[in-house]
């Protein structure tokens, strides 16, 4: 398979990083030769200096015999223009990066009259994950596949839990829930468990089962499950507009702090039900006078990654408030993993999953098809959701008998509106969504999860 990028900033880097462990034939294209040669020594791909919307950019690149064109510059504009020109040269797939609030309203039209096959939006992405943790803010993340009928929390272990020591198995013999352990972090330690492994305080455990089961055993262990009912936010970028609106939606009240008067004005515009603060978050006696003490979510949405990062942690020594931290600079991951505050947003992640889970797409040709994929556990694992459209070497055989890659999870199995997750009798049938978790990167198919 053959990609060109188009604009290789923070976004395009991130998916160049993430296609290279694919196996796949890459070809990056920027206008700013600086940013090529910034990557020269860590990914093998062809460069090319130049203009994407120019149709002799995109041919120089190969643009003929290219089965995707990504486009995530800066503009959306351009980004457009990029693969409404690559569709006219070439029947490549294209795909474009579009942030405008404006735009994204207008997506099926423009999909509809340009063709373009899928749109990426990091900072709507990013609000709806936030969204979600802050509906169960006991969770540190929560991704969702079919639909959102199965959830996959994570979540830290407490001594108030009284886990420290029970073995998985004897934890859900203990509580009787249907749910299942995916995956422990322990420091540099990341497995995906077997019903023997010992749960520790410190840990950080995954979970899945569906939202009311996964609540009844929170409940359980002593963990809050209602949804915040009240929110600052600390910077008004895209990423708060957005998220202002899906909080307010859903009757949480908002207040966003935000320096520029100029963006404040717009979005008091925008957002009427929004509280809108004109000051700098970063000053503490501000953050106590808007009721900080008594705020039960926190998220820190400031273009700084250092400054979203100090305003958690102070706001964690005065404050009970659930913490989000947004953090760009991908370098940085496990030094901010450690720091312990609360849940950590990394747009360019999410974005990179999206576009894996369609290059995996189109790189199967029969039997089932990726629907759903996350970077889990430290980014050491994956969990898929695959929809089973063919009879194959794993389906209807007995989960038991099934000779499956070791570190490797069938976590759910989705039949017909139930959700189940399987025991050893259990069997993959055509017509099921099927999720699983695994630390082998790279599965597009479900016959991907066998031993060859």
């Amino acid at each position: 398979m053959k990609i060109i990028i188009v604009g290789c900033g923070k976004v395009g880097r991130t998916i160049a990083y993430q296609l290279q462990e694919e196996n796949i034939d890459i070809t990056l294209v920027d206008i700013e030769e600086s940013k090529l040669n910034a990557l020269g020594d860590d990914i093998d791909a062809l460069a090319i200096v130049g203009n994407g919307a120019s149709i002799n950019t995109l041919m120089e690149a190969g643009i003929e015999d290219t089965d995707i064109l990504i486009a995530v510059t800066n503009s959306d504009e351009l980004n457009l223009l990029c693969c409404l020109i690559a569709q006219k040269a070439s029947e490549c797939h294209t795909i474009a990066r579009v942030r405008n609030p404006i735009y994204s309203k207008e997506i099926g039209f423009i999909r509809e009259r340009l063709g373009v096959s899928l749109f990426i939006n990091p900072e709507l992405a990013a609000a709806q994950e936030i969204s979600r943790v802050l509906r169960f803010p006991s969770a540190t993340r929560i991704d969702t596949f079919v639909r959102g009928h199965v959830e996959l929390l994570k979540f830290k272990v407490l001594p108030e839990f009284h886990l420290d020591g029970m073995t998985i198995s004897k934890i859900s013999d203990h509580f009787k829930c249907d749910l299942l352990f995916c995956g422990v972090e322990r420091g540099e330690m990341v497995a995906i468990p077997d019903g023997n492994f010992v749960i520790r305080d410190g840990d950080m455990v995954s979970i899945m089962s569906t939202p009311k089961n996964v609540a009844v055993f929170f409940k359980k262990i002593g963990l809050k499950t209602h949804q915040v009912r009240n929110a600052i936010i600390i910077g008004g970028g895209t990423i708060a507009y957005y998220l202002a609106t899906l909080l307010t939606d859903t009757k949480i009240g908002v207040k966003i702090i935000e320096r520029d008067p100029a963006r404040c004005e717009l979005l008091s515009e925008l957002l009427p039900e929004v509280t809108l603060i004109n000051g700098d978050g970063a000053d503490r006696a501000l953050l106590l006078e808007e009721g900080l003490r008594d705020a039960e979510a926190l998220v820190t949405l400031t273009n700084i990654d250092e400054e979203n990062i100090f305003l958690a942690l102070s706001a964690k020594k005065i404050s009970g408030a659930k913490l989000v931290a947004k953090v760009n600079r991908l370098a940085f991951d496990d030094v901010v993993e450690d720091l312990d505050i609360g849940s950590v947003i990394y747009p360019k992640y999410i974005t990179a999953d999206v576009i894996l889970r369609y290059v995996r797409a189109m790189r199967n040709s029969y039997g089932s098809n990726v629907e759903t994929l996350y970077n889990i556990l430290d980014n050491k694992a994956e969990a898929l959701e695959f929809t089973i459209n063919e009879p194959s070497a794993a389906t209807d055989i007995p989960l038991m008998n099934l000779q499956t890659k070791d570190n490797l999870l069938v976590g759910c199995i989705y039949r017909h509106g139930e959700v189940r997750i399987p025991r050893g009798h259990d069997m993959i049938q055509v017509g099921d969504s099927v999720i699983i978790v695994t630390t082998h990167k790279g599965l597009a198919n479900i016959t991907d999860i066998l031993k060859r």
